[in-house]
């Protein structure tokens, strides 16, 4: 449901509903509907992870190797814009204080990020490549949103990650 319509729609009536179940159903794996959105938010981080884990395995050098997770980020998020967006959506994803799902989830995304980056600068301090992955992450996931929505052309991707990436 949530590959066809935005979270604001999904209710757990109408997941009952499709999935042919009572609609009390869903409670009895789901307090709420806030729950339910709260493991499809790391459900869709999982699925994220694991596509920029996939993409930085096929590549050799530390610099493709980032383009290509990136590039994966941004797939994704043109390929699952509803799942993406409520990957980092505030109301489910707290910052700060995900969920016990989330959490180590993201915990792994940004220690892969860093070793990436201190892979491909690797004269960088802790504190640079800290910065550095801050800002690629910043930058990925602006162009990824922007391309997500429409506002920039999904060719615009790669160049942009080409002109920005480390050059060792």
């Amino acid at each position: 449901m949530i590959e066809q319509a935005p979270v604001a729609d999904l209710s757990l009536r109408e997941v009952a509903r499709q999935a042919g179940v009572s609609h009390n159903a869903p409670y009895h794996h789901f307090a709420d509907r806030t729950e339910l959105l709260r493991t499809l938010s790391a459900m869709g981080m999982r699925e994220l992870l694991a596509a920029q884990v996939a993409a930085a395995e096929s590549v050799a050098d530390p610099r493709e190797r980032l383009i290509a997770v990136g590039m994966a980020y941004a797939d994704y998020a043109v390929a699952h814009p509803n799942a993406f967006a409520l990957v980092f959506d505030p109301e489910y994803c707290i910052p700060g204080s995900p969920s016990d799902e989330s959490g180590p989830l993201i915990e792994e995304n940004q220690r892969m990020l860093s070793a990436l980056v201190a892979e491909a600068e690797p004269a960088l301090d802790e504190a640079g490549v800290a910065a550095l992955s801050a800002a690629l992450w910043a930058t990925v996931h602006g162009l990824a949103e922007l391309v997500s929505t429409g506002h920039l052309p999904v060719q615009a991707i790669e160049p942009a990650l080409r002109a920005l990436a480390p050059r060792g």
